[in-house]
């Protein structure tokens, strides 16, 4: 047992481990900016350009019964399939990928950037051809 809690504390001291923590404190946090950005500006706008249509009543009571809104379904107690609130989800997913997808694509050109920096760097560090003969030529002329 004290080999097993070794073992798990020398898992949880690793680095990438702490990294992980810390990106998913960061996604958590990240994510109420996207559900935000969609609630209450995405889904307003498309609402305003289909007429008034609120996806978030976009739903079908499986009681049979007809109900004008999600929350007087929910109220009566009836089941249902909320494919509005899906869409919603779907929006959110969207956005949250696409914005992922920048991040990455960004930290990738920094990347690529800094390693041709260091290429650069290596490249510039290194003596020409010319410099190497003219050394060499030098070191035979000490010797003798």
């Amino acid at each position: 047992m004290k080999n097993f809690f070794n073992e798990f504390k020398t898992f949880i001291a690793r680095g990438n481990v702490m990294d992980l923590a810390v990106g998913v404190i960061i996604g958590a946090a990240f994510q109420s900016i996207v559900n935000s950005l969609v609630n209450d500006i995405v889904m307003p706008i498309i609402t305003l350009l289909t007429g008034g249509i609120h996806f978030e009543d976009w739903f079908i009571s499986l009681n049979g019964s007809h109900y004008d809104t999600l929350a007087e379904a929910q109220a009566a107690g009836a089941s249902t399939l909320n494919y509005g609130v899906f869409l919603t989800a779907l929006i959110n997913f969207i956005i949250m990928a696409f914005v992922i997808f920048c991040i990455v694509k960004a930290m990738n050109k920094l990347a690529d950037l800094t390693r041709k920096n260091k290429e650069a760097e290596d490249v510039a560090a290194e003596p020409s051809t010319e410099e190497k003969l003219l050394t060499e030529i030098r070191d035979l002329l000490k010797e003798k």
